[in-house]
């Protein structure tokens, strides 16, 4: 939701929708966000739904037409931060404190540390020093609605009453924020952010006030039936996760809501989380993991000849947190120091100037060693097992890679685990440690590791994993949707997103494509010999060769862009804080080439040619069983037909929902699918239908999980309430390979099947798995 494509756009949609078969509108935030927002996770103004959206009669307006077609809506919710940005007058509680100080009724909204600063809030943001721009005249005295400001550009700085005066330098010296150049941030800076964006300051909404202020309106709009759930954005940036989904449900009366919850390797969901579950990465994993193929040698050999060494993906990972530890968090590194000596004092250990640079890297080291977003520690609450085990395995780890450091770690692990502690810094450090660790986790894995390790990009995801190229597994499959289905059967599960470093479409390109090394290993060739021409180093021309295959034919201007981008999150040769253009002009030359070089391009088009059919059955798929799997599917904008996106901005271009419908018309006309794209809007309209006409299916105490049996190496299936069950293709180019079904048999349980992505009928016992899918590599059958 944006500007271009607001509430009336989506209401105009809603019939076209409503024919697919979803049950909810699932909305990007609808608060006021920050002028011409793309997103609108830069909120500014709780109280009001964006202007930019249409306002509140306009929410208002698109439920009642959801509601006329039997649809519900869903908003995003984002708790852990508001947006800085200029003019600052559009925060007016942040206002407030940047006008009045810290004494003022909103200070308390926003996680600072005045201290650091002599009370005064840091702002970071002027292009230079502060000496520097104000010789350069840059910082003026003005007016806004009558009162005095400075402005700096776009910037507008209040005065605080009584501090008027002629001269802008003995001006600011005078009020109760700090400027300074954006490159003096790691010792200005004094707010908690998201992440590492300095313009999204942290709210404290474990405050009741300030929970009630930001939480008012959307709890209004559900309890007049406008809203019917929501969506928190990174619960793990909270002070106290649970505690907050506890307050959501007491004011809702239990409305559903999922949480936008990173889980790593075999953590889950906390059950004492009241919430219908997550937002489905863990689904995601899962079924990437099912459908990977068994060719992890064969990759791995090309990927250690691009990167030309024998570093490990743990070492990189590892590598990278360091980065992010000791550079983009030092901010939240140092206050976390500061916290931990006022904690260790308070338990009788007083530490001497030595001490404490060896309890900062002792800190550091741990957050590097942490291996979840979150350790589930809360103060005042008994340590589970889980938590302490999660915490007590990564100081294990931290005391074999810092030997140097077992007295630090020791006392660390003692404080982190102390949740009974009558200490006031004793509780903010459990807090605030784990409220560090999601962003080292993110930064240092998502934005910086799965920019760098191209084994097998398709692997490198949000929740993702690319070490599951050495376990293909449908038996993790499995594992997963039975804890699903008795755990969280309400959450969502998803395949792609606003967040997804690519389309559900692009990875199943590139699983299917890797499935065949000898034609992988010959595309990468050319592309090798052509980057050596052009000064580009091979990890990064491999990216540029998996970037091709995932989205041909692909707009330069976005290819351009998405390079640039990925190469800057490295932060190998080039970075955001100081883009080196020469390099990456090399590598936007590199993949240009791959489209006006015959040789190059034919490397690209004979890859994506051979391995047409399995990235066919690949893609339809990953749909189907993300369809029909326990949870509530999320169908990301235009992911219902074929979309070839990268990462953001790439995955928020115009849906073309006018074709769509069209498109969905001929097919319930019966029209023959008319290649993939029709396909895939097949599968998807077919499912979703089948999920809202026979819901107890999928919904439910009945609608159990159970794995079909004896399937074999190629082919995966459950069956959902006793009377769903779903086929899909694995490995579709070993299949191939191996000359197809055959005389392949599958044994259904008894009854008279139909399949409704064909219409085909069929009786349980021993069926050919040819005849199942002479239309599509997948089916979804029902007994009527």
């Amino acid at each position: 939701m944006h500007a271009g494509f607001d509430l009336g756009a989506a209401a105009a949609v809603v019939p076209y929708l409503a024919r697919l078969g979803v049950s909810h509108l699932y909305l990007s935030p609808v608060l006021q966000a920050a002028p011409g927002s793309q997103h609108g996770y830069d909120v500014v103004d709780h109280e009001r739904i964006s202007a930019d959206l249409g306002g509140e009669e306009g929410l208002v307006r698109l439920s009642e037409v959801a509601h006329e077609h039997d649809l519900g809506i869903v908003v995003d919710v984002v708790p852990n931060h508001m947006a800085l940005v200029a003019p600052e007058y559009l925060n007016r509680p942040l206002w407030q404190v940047l006008r009045e100080g810290r004494d003022v009724a909103t200070a308390h909204w926003f996680d600072v540390d005045w201290e650091h600063t002599g009370d005064r809030f840091p702002l970071p943001l002027l292009g230079a020093p502060l000496a520097d721009t104000l010789a350069a005249g840059e910082l003026v005295l003005d007016k806004h609605d009558g009162e005095p400001v400075i402005r700096y550009h776009d910037h507008v700085f209040p005065v605080a009453p009584g501090t008027e005066g002629d001269d802008v330098a003995e001006v600011l010296a005078r009020q109760h924020y700090l400027l300074a150049g954006w490159r003096e941030k790691d010792d200005v800076l004094a707010y908690r952010r998201f992440f590492d964006v300095d313009t999204l300051v942290a709210v404290r909404v474990e405050l009741a006030d300030v929970f009630d202020a930001t939480h008012r309106l959307l709890v209004d709009l559900h309890a007049r039936g406008v809203v019917d759930g929501f969506r928190i954005d990174h619960p793990d940036g909270l002070a106290d996760p649970q505690g907050y989904l506890e307050r959501l449900r007491d004011v809702t009366d239990g409305a559903w809501v999922v949480v936008e919850k990173i889980l790593e390797g075999e953590e889950a969901l906390p059950t004492s989380w009241p919430c219908a579950g997550s937002t489905g990465y863990d689904a995601l994993r899962a079924i990437q993991q099912a459908l990977v193929p068994p060719t992890s040698e064969a990759l791995e050999a090309v990927w250690n000849d691009a990167v030309g060494s024998e570093v490990g993906l743990a070492e990189v990972q590892r590598r990278a947190k360091q980065e992010v530890v000791s550079g983009l968090l030092q901010p939240e590194v140092r206050r976390l120091t500061r916290v931990a000596v006022e904690a260790a004092a308070d338990a009788g250990e007083h530490l001497d100037g030595a001490a404490v640079e060896r309890l900062t890297e002792a800190l550091g080291e741990l957050l590097v060693q942490m291996d979840a977003y979150r350790a589930y520690v809360r103060p005042g609450e008994p340590v589970t097992d889980d938590a302490a085990l999660r915490l007590g395995a990564a100081v294990e780890r931290a005391h074999t890679t810092r030997p140097d450091l077992t007295a630090e770690l020791v006392l660390l692990e003692r404080l982190l685990l102390d949740t009974g502690t009558d200490s006031d810094s004793g509780r903010d450090l459990i807090v605030r440690f784990q409220q560090t660790c999601g962003p080292v986790m993110a930064k240092g894995i998502e934005d910086t590791t799965f920019y760098r390790w191209h084994e097998l990009v398709a692997l490198d995801e949000v929740g993702g994993d690319p070490a599951l190229l050495e376990d293909p597994s449908v038996a993790a499959l499995h594992t997963w949707a039975r804890r699903q289905v008795t755990q969280h059967p309400g959450g969502m599960t998803t395949l792609s997103t606003h967040d997804t470093k690519r389309s559900e479409d692009v990875r199943a390109r590139l699983l299917a494509a890797a499935g065949d090394p000898p034609a992988w290993r010959a595309a990468w060739e050319p592309l090798r010999a052509a980057a050596d021409r052009l000064g580009v180093d091979h990890p990064t021309a491999y990216l540029v060769l998996q970037t091709l295959v995932g989205t041909w034919p692909i707009e330069q201007e976005r290819l351009a862009e998405y390079l640039t981008k990925a190469t800057r999150e490295a932060k190998r040769r080039t970075t955001w804080i100081d883009p080196v253009e020469g390099y990456e002009s090399r590598v936007i030359e590199l993949a240009r080439g791959a489209t006006e070089d015959a040789e190059l391009r034919g490397a690209v088009t004979g890859l994506l040619e051979s391995s047409a059919e399995a990235a066919r059955a690949t893609t339809l798929a990953a749909k189907l069983l993300q369809l029909t799997l326990p949870g509530v599917p999320d169908v990301y904008q235009g992911c219902e037909s074929l979309d070839l996106s990268l990462v953001d901005p790439d995955n928020r271009r115009p849906v073309d929902h006018d074709d769509l419908g069209r498109r969905l018309a001929a097919l319930d006309g019966g029209e023959a699918p008319r290649g993939l794209e029709d396909e895939k809007l097949l599968v998807t309209s077919r499912a979703l239908r089948l999920r809202r006409d026979a819901r107890e299916l999928f919904v439910g105490p009945d609608a159990g999980y159970e794995p079909l049996r004896g399937t074999g190496p190629h082919l995966v299936g459950f069956v959902r309430g006793d009377r769903a069950l779903t086929l899909a293709t694995r490995w579709p180019t070993r299949l191939a390979a191996g000359g197809g079904w055959g005389e392949a048999t599958v044994v259904l349980p008894k009854g008279s099947w139909t399949d409704v992505l064909s219409g085909r009928t069929v009786e349980g016992g021993e069926v050919p798995v040819a005849d199942l899918f002479a239309d599509l590599p997948v089916a979804l059958l029902v007994v009527r």
